[in-house]
């Protein structure tokens, strides 16, 4: 969220961002500012709403999280049962 109003706060200073025909450009220049996992996920479908396109990005940005903390304390338990496994 703190992306959006830091984002949305320096369009202030930026008076051609305000209209809606600059949707579009908006859009790809928040794109621009993701990160590539990201932008990844999102980059293919091609969003022009700019509130959609902030939510879509904050639930990648919450899945990836969750997917690296469960590969996480999935390594991390095999770490502890070493030995006990396959052979192979």
């Amino acid at each position: 969220m703190s992306q959006l109003r830091k984002f949305e706060e320096l369009c202030r200073f930026a008076p051609h961002y305000n209209t809606m025909e600059v949707e579009e450009d908006k859009c790809v220049k928040f794109e621009n500012g993701l990160r590539p996992d990201i932008k990844q996920l999102i980059g293919f479908s091609e969003i022009r709403d700019f509130p959609t396109l902030v939510n879509k990005s904050r639930i990648c940005d919450k899945d990836i999280r969750a997917k690296v903390s469960y590969y996480k304390a999935v390594n991390e338990k095999k770490g502890r049962d070493f030995g006990r496994g396959k052979p192979y």
